[in-house]
């Protein structure tokens, strides 16, 4: 080797390598190369395959949850239509839970819109209510109506059917009529049917249906052929004579398949405890908003709004009615003063 000279060397070294390159080739060398090659252009097509096997695992499991999909608020684009030459009147709730007053502007075709609301805490079913809190409370409510440019004999007081049960209710009925106010009482089956006054669009009539959850009962209420029908069952302060959720649940379920199939396809819902949930989901200031299903509120904590889910969710099972429409405007005393 060492008598060669350089480029005897050169040639020498050529020829092996060659030698090598095409026993690598033949041996199997090219194939392992191509595989290589094949395998690095198909690894972005398996990552997709993937990707889409896994979103495909996703959807199945969901529509195997209803709960899973049916969670997420969707918008209720309805616009009620606006009073025209409307007039200011007033109502003074005495619920269950509280004062509340409400002004709207009303037509003679009795449209209207929600002027201003107020709410407040009597505690009237704890028996803290004295006739100083409810002289206090309705010359507050009185003396906000008036200033608002209400009339004095636009300004009407409804006791609700929930604080009806109150031993105090009595007390306070009195104390209103020595003020010189008309106490109007309302039975839960009128509540009922002035909440499905109130709340429900008469482009609905035939094909929704009404329910008004209060801290005293709950009230269902619907149309059919003319003629309103109303149901009570428990409130959402159930828990506080002990009842079981179960009971409860039950006899909700029960009152709610009367609503005849062809009208659950919308629930308008009202109360204190739709309107917990509904702050949950609502976007911007809009009138409707789509309650989520009750799953979603599985978490609350407070007793009573527990209590209101349990009914809510007795409802929706019963009916399988899948949008639950709170109205922020609303209310069953806002249905009496329509009716006058």
């Amino acid at each position: 080797m060492k008598r060669l000279t350089v480029a005897g060397r050169l040639i020498i070294t050529a020829i092996i390598l060659g030698a090598i390159f095409l026993g690598y080739k033949y041996l199997g060398g090219k194939k392992a190369l191509d595989q290589m090659a094949q395998d690095q252009a198909q690894s972005p097509q398996t990552e997709a395959t993937t990707d889409t096997t896994e979103a495909s695992s996703t959807e199945s499991s969901s529509s195997e949850n209803p709960e899973a999909t049916s969670t997420e608020s969707t918008s209720f684009t309805y616009t009620p239509p606006a009073p025209v030459d409307g007039k200011l009147r007033g109502v003074v709730e005495l619920g269950a839970s509280g004062f509340n007053s409400f002004i709207i502007k009303v037509d003679a075709q009795k449209r209207w819109n929600l002027e201003k609301s107020e709410f407040g805490n009597s505690l009237v079913t704890e028996n803290m209510a004295t006739d100083e809190d409810v002289r206090i409370g309705l010359k507050k409510y009185i003396g906000s109506m008036l200033d608002y440019g209400v009339g004095s004999k636009d300004i009407h007081f409804v006791v609700s059917s929930g604080a009806a049960k109150a031993e105090v209710t009595q007390k306070i009925t009195r104390v209103l009529k020595s003020l010189g106010y008309v106490v109007n009482q309302v039975t839960p089956e009128q509540e009922g049917q002035l909440a499905l006054k109130s709340v429900l669009p008469a482009e609905y009539a035939g094909k929704a249906f009404v329910v008004d959850i209060g801290s005293g009962n709950t009230k269902i209420s619907w149309i059919k052929d003319g003629k309103v029908s109303a149901l009570e069952s428990y409130g959402a302060k159930y828990f506080q004579d002990g009842t079981d959720d179960s009971k409860v649940y039950q006899e909700v379920s029960a009152k709610a398949k009367q609503i005849p199939a062809d009208l659950r396809g919308t629930c308008f819902i009202i109360g204190g405890v739709p309107f917990e949930m509904a702050k949950e989901v609502r976007k911007g200031k809009e009138r409707y908003t789509t309650l989520s299903a009750p799953l979603a509120y599985s978490k609350m904590t407070n007793a009573k709004s527990k209590a209101g889910v349990n009914i809510y969710k007795a409802v929706t099972d019963a009916t399988g009615c899948k949008q639950f429409v709170f109205d922020w405007d609303a209310n069953f005393t806002i249905g009496f003063l329509l009716g006058l």
